[in-house]
């Protein structure tokens, strides 16, 4: 694997660890498409350190079983703010 693939994988995974950011938060904050993010750290990170990789596995994990919540409060503040208007 190329040097820069590698270290852009790191970088990204200890972003996830450090912030606890969802995929789209992370590919917003580095410029990179959700899917080039979701394969740097489900595919390329478990070669490259998977001790890494089971760490940032959890945090995607707890940010997927979350999903629905903050979908939820998103639909409800939308809908309060055009009440109000």
């Amino acid at each position: 694997m190329r040097d820069y693939l590698v270290e852009r994988v790191l970088n990204v995974a200890t972003h996830i660890n450090d912030t606890h950011d969802t995929i789209r938060a992370t590919a917003k904050e580095f410029g990179y498409s959700k899917s080039t993010i979701h394969t740097d750290v489900s595919k390329r990170l478990q070669q490259i350190d998977p001790a890494l990789y089971e760490e940032t596995k959890k945090i995607l994990e707890e940010n997927f079983a979350e999903k629905h919540i903050r979908g939820g409060e998103s639909t409800r503040k939308k809908y309060t703010e055009e009440e109000c208007e």
